[in-house]
């Protein structure tokens, strides 16, 4: 039987197509080959009868126009992506999900896609989403084992990384819905600071917390990806050889279960062995009201953001986005304000923590622990709810298997702004842990 995973990792991927032993063409037959072996069991992407002849077409016109000279290719140069479906793509429709028109929810296309295409990317489709990133899972299937979740909202763009259909896919992240599917299907997912990515042409969730990210199977993918897509990006300064690591006790990490607390102890001691300095910090003895908090403004900016479509197409949305938008629509402005404001506050706070403990980079569990053998849940997110609501980036880095085989992801976060920091010493962590379990 043939395996549902692959690798494609993008760097080596990106250096053949611009250097000329790959060509676009070929890249993108192989990803439509792949696609047609592996996606009627794992429905990753957005079924699109006219994939082959549209990407082929795509390809082709993108080798003729060049330019011949490898060294003037762009960073992306015939590479395909897969672009989470509340992305606004020029020539595919919107969906988000859901039973909604597509007309309706139509628009410019993200300036997101316009960098992807600027840097010679070629779209291979969208993949699928939780019905407008909320919570209502859609048909993906986890390629490590189909009876899993793959976890949510960005569940199609983590999958077909993890499935070897793309070697890069864009997903969103308002809460969880990047970090948790990259643990649950054992690829690297980034999330960028709040706002590094522009969000316009995007189908909002709540656009205070809504940051658009990346998968790819590795760091150095994830790197060359946001060297494109970030706002002001910069080389890594240099930073420590290797960064303290902080851990977050209290009662945020005991959300996590046992295996998954296991396993961080055990990637906690790999870390030390590494030559990292590995620090627990007490952080978050509120941490009950910061999650009610939160999720008093998600409520809120998910109804604000749904205000015209749910009062004309009310009944066609499923129940779970419904029960959120009703949620939201019974919050009153002030508790929403007062939220707000104390938001502000809990991110000074956390940057504070940082600082009087030394540490440069958080680490945590990625996930609450493996991905549950449940298909009607994409999973809780509880586990990037902090950091999510500080704005800051975080990955997830996979991390060893459960008992039962599933992946689990170590969750690296940074200081606000600090993208490159914490993509620099992500792949130092990575190195890490590869060098220690390979003796």
């Amino acid at each position: 039987m043939m395996t549902l995973l692959g690798q494609r990792p993008l760097v080596q991927e990106a250096a053949a197509l611009r250097g000329g032993a790959d060509d676009p063409v070929a890249a993108a037959r192989r990803t439509c080959d792949r696609i047609d072996a592996v996606d009627p069991q794992v429905h990753a992407f957005v079924p699109e009868p006219g994939r082959r002849a549209r990407l082929l077409e795509a390809a082709g016109a993108l080798a003729a126009a060049g330019p011949s000279d490898p060294a003037r290719r762009p960073a992306l140069y015939g590479v395909p992506v897969g672009i989470k479906d509340i992305v606004h793509v020029d020539g595919l429709p919107t969906r988000a999900g859901s039973a909604l028109p597509p007309e309706a929810l139509g628009g410019a296309q993200a300036t997101v896609v316009d960098r992807l295409c600027a840097a010679g990317a070629l779209i291979a489709g969208k993949t699928v989403t939780a019905e407008f990133a909320v919570t209502a899972p859609g048909p993906t299937r986890n390629p490590h084992d189909p009876a899993h979740t793959p976890g949510g909202s960005s569940s199609g763009s983590a999958a077909a990384v993890a499935a070897g259909m793309v070697p890069l896919a864009i997903g969103t992240q308002t809460v969880g819905s990047m970090i948790r599917p990259a643990a649950y299907c054992g690829v690297v997912g980034f999330k960028p600071t709040y706002g590094r990515i522009p969000v316009d042409g995007v189908i909002p969730n709540a656009l205070s917390f809504d940051t658009l990210g990346c998968y790819a199977t590795d760091v150095a993918g994830v790197v060359l990806a946001a060297s494109v897509l970030l706002d002001g990006w910069r080389e890594p300064p240099a930073g420590p050889a290797r960064p303290v690591l902080g851990v977050p006790t209290g009662p945020y990490l005991e959300r996590a279960d046992g295996e998954a607390l296991r396993a961080f102890a055990e990637q906690r001691e790999l870390l030390r062995a590494a030559g990292h300095e590995v620090r627990e910090v007490p952080v978050m003895d509120d941490f009950e009201q910061v999650v009610d908090e939160l999720f008093a403004m998600n409520r809120y900016e998910v109804a604000q953001a749904h205000a015209d479509w749910f009062a004309r197409f009310g009944d066609r949305y499923r129940e779970q986005t419904a029960t959120a938008i009703r949620q939201g629509q019974a919050i009153r402005t002030a508790d929403y304000t007062a939220a707000r404001a104390r938001r502000t506050a809990f991110r000074a706070r956390l940057a504070a923590d940082a600082t009087a403990a030394g540490i440069d980079l958080w680490i945590a569990p990625a996930a609450t622990g493996p991905a549950p053998r449940d298909l009607t849940t994409t999973g809780t997110s509880i586990m990037c709810l902090p950091w999510s609501n500080a704005g800051l980036p975080s990955l997830s880095l996979p991390a060893g298997h459960a008992a039962d085989g599933l992946p689990l992801g170590l969750q690296l976060i940074g200081g606000h702004g600090a993208d490159e920091a914490l993509l620099d010493a992500a792949a130092g962590v990575e190195r890490a842990l590869r060098q220690v379990r390979e003796p």
